[in-house]
């Protein structure tokens, strides 16, 4: 007996140091880039980030800013005459011609799929006139559509500039805003496509060697690459297991791989470790005498092992895991006190009573008042003549 109680004991010693490891693992994982944000794509829960508000240059994962805004601000069928300036960009292209008209569409598929710097210049264009105009309205679109505060962009396809940076947060923040719009969803997935331009006929593959099934990971769904020397090696993906989207974004490696190690390491953790719940509608949470309730069934995510949440005098929910982690924020609505009873219907006529009622009632009390001077007169001079009689 001894003996299997021993047993039980290190096999339970062993049990708990391994689930410490994972944790420990988890929480510190092994990320060669300098920044890196992993989000929950339908909740936008956090689920991991490294240096997430730190100043970075996106290179051409830029380009994923400059094609939502063009599918929500262009119209995809209308027609782009490519400038000079366009064709003379540096970098990866897609060999447009000066001159040469492209539907805007066709120039979004070419930048994202093939990363052309040229087919970005041409959208710029096309929808604003100049490449600095754009900027200035894409930063805004930025930070009024997506609500992104870290981020300004000097050009619409990520060629270096010191004035052109973001950061980890705002990079995920904008993709997965734009992974919402099933145009922009069906580009960013897209592994293979016929191009046929002016000068160039070709078969166009994703850059994103996860996507194209070079580092094959099943559960990927879309995703950006970028390079540039000043840069180094930046990555935007998106995942799908069925159960959970993600969304991640790694910037900062030196190496092209470390990236795509990132990133797997990113969905790993993510797709193990959590998972999605439901607050459902109505369900009261009270803090400090008030009552709070989502208006809505609610889909939140948390860890596997549960989550803790909190409600502030505000009414906002927190999500945390269990190591304390914020998740998300959510919004509950504050239950109203019942309101006090109406005044009885009499009151209430009373206090309301019409004119012509209030006349009458006057002519009545006038008429009554007469009657009863005229009583008191009878009644005087009927006890004066009895007074008369019996003297």
């Amino acid at each position: 007996m001894k003996k299997f109680v021993s047993a039980i004991i290190i096999i339970l010693f062993i049990f708990t140091s391994q689930l410490h490891t994972y944790a420990e693992e988890t929480l510190q994982m092994d990320l060669k880039s300098e920044a890196a944000v992993l989000l929950d794509s339908d909740t936008g829960a956090i689920l991991y980030d490294k240096n997430a508000n730190e100043k970075m240059y996106p290179a051409s994962v830029t380009k994923i800013a400059t094609a939502i805004y063009a599918i929500d601000k262009g119209n995809l069928d209308s027609i782009a005459t490519v400038s000079g300036n366009a064709v003379r960009q540096d970098g990866t292209r897609v060999y447009l011609v000066e001159g040469e008209q492209v539907p805007l569409k066709k120039l979004i598929q070419g930048m994202l799929i093939n990363s052309g710097n040229d087919a970005a210049v041409a959208i710029a264009e096309h929808l604003d006139g100049t490449v600095e105009q754009f900027a200035e309205n894409l930063n805004l679109y930025l930070k009024t559509k997506i609500g992104v505060n870290n981020t300004h962009f000097t050009n619409p396809n990520g060629l270096f500039d010191e004035n052109h940076y973001t950061t980890a947060m705002d990079l995920a923040l904008i993709t997965n805003y734009a992974i919402k719009n099933p145009v922009f969803a069906e580009i960013f997935g897209t592994k293979v496509l016929e191009w046929k331009g002016q000068s160039w006929e070709t078969t166009l593959l994703t850059h994103h060697r996860m996507l194209k099934g070079e580092l094959p990971y099943p559960e990927v769904t879309g995703g950006k690459t970028g390079y540039t020397s000043e840069t180094k090696q930046t990555l935007a993906t998106t995942a799908d297991n069925g159960k959970i989207r993600l969304t991640a974004v790694v910037l900062k490696s030196e190496l092209k791989n470390d990236k795509y190690n990132d990133t797997a390491q990113l969905f790993d953790y993510g797709f193990n470790a959590y998972q999605h719940a439901t607050i459902k509608q109505g369900e009261i949470y009270t803090t400090e005498n008030k009552d709070f309730y989502p208006e809505n069934d609610t889909l939140i995510t948390e860890n596997i092992n549960g989550c803790i949440k909190k409600v502030n005098n505000e009414g906002i929910m927190t999500i945390e895991n269990q190591d304390g982690q914020v998740l998300q924020s959510i919004q509950l609505k504050l239950k109203e006190l019942p309101k006090p009873k109406p005044e009885s219907k009499v009151v209430a006529a009373k206090s309301v009573m019409p004119k012509e009622n209030k006349q009458q009632l006057l002519q009545v009390n006038v008429i009554f008042g007469f009657m009863i001077i005229a009583f008191a007169g009878a009644l005087i001079g009927f006890r004066k003549k009895f007074l008369r009689k019996y003297q």
